[in-house]
């Protein structure tokens, strides 16, 4: 298949796994689900939570709220600037995932 014969989702999934080919311990990601419906977007979340669970570490930039609260800590960033590094409260251990990064 060309990337033009692929779906959102496929592409990301592809894409996600060019970057596994180098083993690497950091996964850096810029807004992996912001092109997807949200059974894709799910999907993707899902594959970046195995990944972490893995032992790999993810960074997720992100506008999207709902996908930050995924993290165990969230950056929050502002014309260039973190004005917010904080702990999720709300994180579950068991859904281990990544951290991210939101940029207003």
């Amino acid at each position: 298949h060309t990337p033009g014969q692929l779906s959102g989702g496929e592409q990301q999934r592809a894409t996600i796994a060019r970057s596994l080919i180098n083993d690497p311990k950091i996964i850096l990601a810029d807004e992996p689900t912001g092109n997807l419906d949200s059974k894709n977007g799910a999907e993707i979340m899902a594959t970046f939570d195995g990944l972490n669970r893995e032992g790999r570490t993810i960074i997720i930039i992100t506008h999207d709220l709902a996908v930050a609260e995924h993290a165990r800590r969230i950056l929050t960033l502002r014309d260039g600037q973190i004005v917010s590094d904080k702990i999720n409260e709300t994180f579950q251990e068991s859904r281990t995932s990544p951290a991210r990064a939101t940029a207003e």
